[in-house]
């Protein structure tokens, strides 16, 4: 049975000088978040929520390890996430990086997710299914966005 650890759990052995922690964030909410609304690569601002978020993930972050780097896509939503948990965390830049922005949804962004089934029935699909092959119409294709965020994990950056 394989051994589950907690952040704290982990805390008691680091630094281990054979490992890296890479930790991931998610940007906090924004207000197309509220109103489902696609964002793909629409430049779309936290709210006060997702303010709020990030301040508490930053919080959470501080008590543990310290955190040497911080990446983020160049997206406001993503890039203040990232400013508030390095201000919190004592890192004094965080590193913006088009590669990381969320995937491009194409002909999908801007418009509620109730609404989309309906008007843009093979967009909605394509965006929808588990294939990471499959293509949403007006964007790239869903493989090649996502070999981007795997260069930091193979390019020694990390």
């Amino acid at each position: 049975m394989a051994e589950s650890f907690t952040t704290d759990s982990f805390s008691s052995c680091y630094p281990h000088p054979d490992y890296a922690e890479i930790v991931v964030v998610r940007h906090g909410q924004t207000i197309w978040n509220a109103e489902r609304k696609v964002q793909g690569h629409l430049d779309v601002e936290l709210n006060e929520i997702g303010r709020q978020q990030a301040h508490a993930v930053a919080d959470k972050l501080s008590r543990g390890p310290k955190i040497s780097a911080i990446y983020s896509s160049d997206l406001e939503r993503a890039f203040e996430t990232a400013q508030i948990i390095a201000s919190k965390c004592g890192v004094l830049e965080v590193v913006k990086d088009f590669d990381l922005r969320e995937r491009h949804k194409g002909d999908l962004q801007g418009l509620c997710h109730h609404d989309i089934a309906k008007t843009n029935p093979i967009s909605y699909k394509a965006m929808m299914s588990d294939n990471e092959d499959q293509e949403i119409p007006g964007r790239e294709l869903s493989l090649s966005l996502m070999e981007h965020p795997l260069k930091y994990f193979t390019s020694g950056l990390v």
